[in-house]
């Protein structure tokens, strides 16, 4: 088994980017990722929400749904392009927690840097329970997990970005 913890992070509002995203505007999109993923993340090509309830020790909001990745970029649950069971766990305003059944681990985060700047950042732990450490395929995948990181953060802002730009998002 070999398991990839990396994350990635990008400025939310880099120069020249208008409009400039404030945390309610980002946090709103984070919330619509849960129930679009695939207008988000260009891996993704299906998403079905199947049921959302407050988390009675925490309050926190938990969705239950299903995603299809595209064939490459499944993680091992979703071989074969099968549905990936996910619980989305959101602690507003600033994490969104992504939990899959084999033990995979993904957080959006919405945080902030040293001089205010907004920044965001996606935490993976990829759980890969047929993949042998140090082999040829585990490269390849940790590759892949670093690629699949940069374009999920970059893809993210860009779509709230527009979704602000086209009135969806206040």
């Amino acid at each position: 088994m070999v398991t990839f913890n990396l994350a990635y992070t990008a400025p939310i509002n880099p120069a020249g980017a208008a409009p400039t995203l404030a945390v309610p505007q980002v946090w709103a999109g984070l919330q619509r990722k849960v129930r679009r993923a695939q207008d988000f993340v260009p891996i993704i090509l299906e998403c079905n929400v199947l049921s959302e309830e407050t988390e009675p020790r925490t309050g926190n909001l938990a969705v239950t749904r299903e995603v299809r990745f595209k064939a490459g970029f499944e993680p091992s649950a979703g071989a074969g392009g099968a549905l990936v069971r996910e619980t989305c766990v959101h602690f507003a305003p600033c994490r969104v927690d992504f939990e899959q059944p084999d033990g995979s681990t993904i957080s959006n985060i919405v945080g902030e840097g040293a001089d205010g700047e907004l920044l965001m950042t996606y935490a993976f732990e990829w759980r890969y329970p047929d993949v042998r450490e140090g082999s040829e395929e585990a490269k390849a995948l940790e590759e892949k997990s670093w690629k699949t990181a940069k374009t999920a953060v970059h893809g993210s802002i860009d779509t709230i970005r527009r979704l602000v730009k086209d009135g969806k998002i206040q």
